[in-house]
């Protein structure tokens, strides 16, 4: 099968999208608008951008129905603030919850029965039933095409993290207690169950599966 990008419609498009990349690392956002109320959106465009400074992006899609800015992207652009709540089978489907669109205005913290708790250098609230959280403030935003389908590049410097006790061993992170989820396409989510390593190469020898 050969396809022209160029030449699908962005529906099209997203399916191709979203079924090639995976799995995809969620990120629940957490914001609040200039009026001071909280909102919370998953979204998985998310992936780390580097370690110094501590960087990381996300990228909500325009709103297709009305090319509108999402929420999370509106407050981001008021406050210049957001959190990275990281998903985790414990949470995942309060999280399906959230990505409904509301209202603006309507918290997702009181339609999904997640628990506010202060940040400490942000204002945005943190998801306490989330075993790590991210506080960042905005570093750019980029602009990605037009209309439907269209896309606005995130990027935030994490300038505080919180994890669980349990989780953190010698700087690390324990992916097994984590149990983070992920995502691919349409209504199927993802499960670390199935974890392999592979040695990385060494000058003068070969890379061996386990």
């Amino acid at each position: 099968m050969e396809i022209i990008t160029d030449q699908l419609t962005w529906k099209d498009s997203y399916k191709l999208y979203t079924g090639s990349i995976v799995p995809r690392p969620i990120a629940l956002v957490s914001t609040i608008s200039a009026e001071g109320i909280p909102n919370l959106a998953p979204f998985s465009n998310f992936c780390g951008v580097c370690p110094q400074p501590f960087t990381v992006a996300f990228a909500p899609l325009i709103r297709p129905e009305d090319g509108m800015k999402k929420d999370t992207l509106r407050n981001i652009e008021a406050t210049g603030q957001f959190v990275i709540n990281i998903v985790t089978e414990q949470i995942v489907s309060q999280v399906n919850e959230a990505s409904f669109e509301f209202a603006y205005g309507v918290s997702e913290f009181q339609q999904t029965g997640l628990t506010p708790i202060p940040s400490a250098q942000v204002q945005p609230y943190r998801v306490k039933e989330s075993p790590i959280h991210m506080e960042c403030v905005l570093e750019d935003i980029l602009t990605i095409g037009e209309g439907a389908g269209s896309s606005n590049l995130v990027l935030g410097r994490v300038v505080q993290m919180h994890i669980e006790d349990d989780l953190y061993d010698d700087g690390k992170i324990d992916l097994f207690q984590l149990q983070p989820v992920a995502r691919l396409a349409g209504e199927y989510y993802a499960r670390m169950s199935d974890v392999f390593t592979i040695a990385r190469p060494q000058r003068n020898g070969s890379a061996h599966v386990k």
